[in-house]
């Protein structure tokens, strides 16, 4: 029997120290709710959840772009709306001032709302906006075609949306069949006292509003498939996110009933092992007896 070398006690200690660690190991994840909290948690585990994670992140970003995107569609939506309203009025009008039945001081005060009227449609294209990018035209100043628009909605550089572009929805741009034909003569005949617009000029107009009315549809139209696409894609990537943060909670989550049981055993091994070293500890006083 040796008593400079307690073994018996050492062995306990060592037992008692590793349970030590694994029972702040459990708390840990207890109270952190993860299973993974450091690297040596699960080396492999980490990594394939890091990089769920970060899919994750990265397709919730498409879909708050994708939001966005939806809502500048809509807002360039409910302005053209706004200009088809316009063109149907004016429309009416020149029918009006086409008929034999309209004097011409009658025919002057219609010139006059028609001028109005162009006047406002303008001003949408020139004001609708989202966050400072133009809509309807090239720029708040510059009347020509808006370039295409794209959208990021998805974790990969591919995945992305454009609109059709050129959309030019101003009196510049809408009835053009040639650059003798727009909106935009009609808008400078229509100016000032409104003596310019004859009865045949009346007639002549109504097919360049048609042809407007087409354009405008056309433009609007081709922002209605893109939305389509943009609330397709937002499907897709709310289902890919759900799914992905339900693999990544798998492996790094923890299961709350299976660590209480871990964490309770360790506490339970833990009292088990103090009463192993006080045990050990009280053996060398055994040695005593041989010295009596």
């Amino acid at each position: 029997m040796r008593i400079n070398t307690n073994v018996s006690s050492l062995t306990a200690i060592e037992a008692s120290t590793n349970n030590e660690k694994l029972s702040a190991s459990s708390l840990e994840k207890l109270s952190t709710g993860f299973r993974i909290n450091k690297a040596s948690d699960d080396a492999s585990g980490m990594a394939i959840a890091d990089k769920l994670r970060t899919q994750a992140s990265t397709i919730s970003q498409g879909i708050n772009n994708a939001n966005s995107a939806n809502t500048m569609i809509q807002i360039a939506d409910k302005a053209m709306g706004e200009q088809s309203n316009i063109l149907d009025i004016v429309h009416s009008k020149l029918l009006q001032a086409s008929t034999s039945t309209t004097s011409d001081d009658g025919r002057q005060a219609i010139a006059k709302d028609i001028h109005a009227l162009l006047t406002q449609l303008d001003n949408i294209a020139t004001s609708t906006n989202y966050n400072g990018v133009t809509l309807l035209q090239r720029s708040s100043d510059s009347t020509e075609a808006a370039t295409s628009l794209t959208f990021q909605v998805g974790d990969k550089d591919t995945d992305v949306i454009k609109t059709a572009g050129n959309i030019q929805s101003n009196t510049a741009g809408l009835g053009n069949v040639d650059i003798t034909t727009n909106l935009k003569r009609l808008l400078n005949d229509t100016d000032g006292d409104g003596s310019s617009l004859t009865q045949d000029k009346a007639l002549t107009y109504i097919d360049t509003v048609n042809l407007a009315i087409t354009d405008l549809n056309t433009m609007r139209s081709n922002f209605g498939a893109t939305q389509n696409q943009i609330e397709s894609a937002t499907r897709n990537m709310l289902t890919s996110h759900t799914n992905i943060k339900a693999a990544e909670s798998i492996i790094r989550d923890i299961d709350y009933s299976q660590e209480s049981a871990n964490f309770s055993k360790y506490n339970i091994i833990g009292q088990a092992s103090t009463y192993a070293q006080s045990q050990a500890n009280a053996i060398p006083k055994n040695v005593l007896q041989f010295l009596q």
